[in-house]
């Protein structure tokens, strides 16, 4: 999809993630009328104004590069999930050799960003579906976790996130996600609890059956070796 940034875009023009429901990011309509550029030089300027008032000296050769590098990183990289057009393309291909199993992918790599004090969320995701005659490319899987990870979040809706973008690019409801990951919010400030992590889950169709969840959880368990 091709969002033109120097138009007033209409709402037909955004994906369905971007608009304003409970398991959806909060997010304008206007979000996308500055180029990528545009909005780094905003952002730079902001940073430079928090780091003056901070009491910085941003004339020092290690800070001075700073606001930019800050600006960038956010636009480019830590909140580069919350442009449509970096939405991963998720072809899928026949499930030709006819496997009828459950497919897990686990230890999934999540950066995330905690949406209330802009501090990093950090773990891992564990992706399990059923193919009801279509599969997708292992990477894929990993590409959609990124793309819901790299954007201001709260757990609970990036999971749900993840598992309702693998549902309509494998035209099932049998798919299911746990992810398990620190709060840098919880573990470097507040209470500063190193040790906690926070695990959500989220299960379609038939891995809200018992039997099924269980083998998930299992498969889940066990040991990679190399």
């Amino acid at each position: 999809m091709k969002i033109n940034s120097g138009l007033e875009p209409s709402k037909e023009s955004f994906d369905n993630d971007h608009f304003s429901t409970a398991e959806q990011t909060p997010i304008r309509e206007d979000a996308f009328l500055l180029s990528d550029q545009e909005k780094i030089e905003r952002i730079s300027e902001s940073v430079r104004d928090i780091m003056l008032t901070l009491g910085l000296d941003l004339s020092d050769d290690s800070l001075n590069g700073t606001p930019n590098r800050v600006a960038k990183m956010y636009v480019k990289e830590v909140f580069g999930g919350l442009h449509p057009e970096r939405r991963p393309k998720s072809s899928t291909f026949n499930n030709k050799y006819k496997y009828g199993e459950m497919l897990v992918e686990k230890n999934i790599t999540v950066y995330s960003t905690c949406e209330h004090h802009l501090l990093p969320i950090v773990g891992k995701a564990h992706i399990g579906y059923i193919s009801n005659g279509s599969v997708v490319g292992l990477s894929k899987m990993n590409r959609i976790v990124d793309y819901f990870a790299k954007r201001p979040q709260v757990q609970e809706r990036m999971n749900i996130q993840i598992v309702r973008e693998l549902q309509r690019v494998l035209g099932t409801d049998d798919v299911a996600c746990v992810i398990d990951a620190k709060h840098l919010c919880v573990n470097s400030r507040g209470i500063r609890d190193v040790d906690s992590s926070t695990v959500t889950a989220e299960y379609g169709g038939r891995f809200k059956e018992k039997e099924v969840r269980q083998e998930f959880l299992d498969y889940i368990k066990l040991e990679t070796e190399f």
